[in-house]
């Protein structure tokens, strides 16, 4: 009989754990959640970014500066993904303020940023194919 409940418990310890995701139940679940959909909505951002300012440095390759002494594509995108960083940041932070202290605030803080980086994604991939 030990030895199965041995055998037994082994077994359960080899398994995959669960995805807590799936069906998160405390607060501090939904809070490793929330954080896991910001991180994978950022890298997602990053990967974004570096083809998006590739085509601007090749856009900026093709400028007739003869003509055009404006502030090239990439220098612009730069500034931009500057200010919307500073912007999301505390964006979300005056969402998660809602919450001020309680153990809501860093789902609210990841939620706002996973939302508002999938949002950026979506602009600067629509912003690389602009003709």
């Amino acid at each position: 009989m030990i030895g199965l409940v041995l055998l037994l418990a082994a077994g359960a310890s080899s398994a995959e754990p669960a995805d807590i995701c799936a069906e998160p139940i405390t607060q501090a679940d939904m809070n490793q959640c929330a954080a896991r959909d910001y991180a994978e909505a950022d890298k997602a951002l990053n990967a974004q970014w570096s083809r998006t300012a590739d085509v601007m440095r090749e856009r900026d390759r093709q400028l007739d500066r003869d003509y055009d002494d404006r502030p090239g594509y990439f220098e612009t995108l730069l500034a931009a993904q500057r200010a919307w960083l500073t912007y999301r940041d505390k964006h979300c932070a005056s969402e998660g303020y809602l919450y001020r202290g309680g153990s809501m605030e860093p789902m609210v803080v990841s939620g706002c940023k996973a939302k508002l980086t999938e949002q950026r994604t979506s602009q600067l991939a629509e912003l690389m194919s602009a003709e």
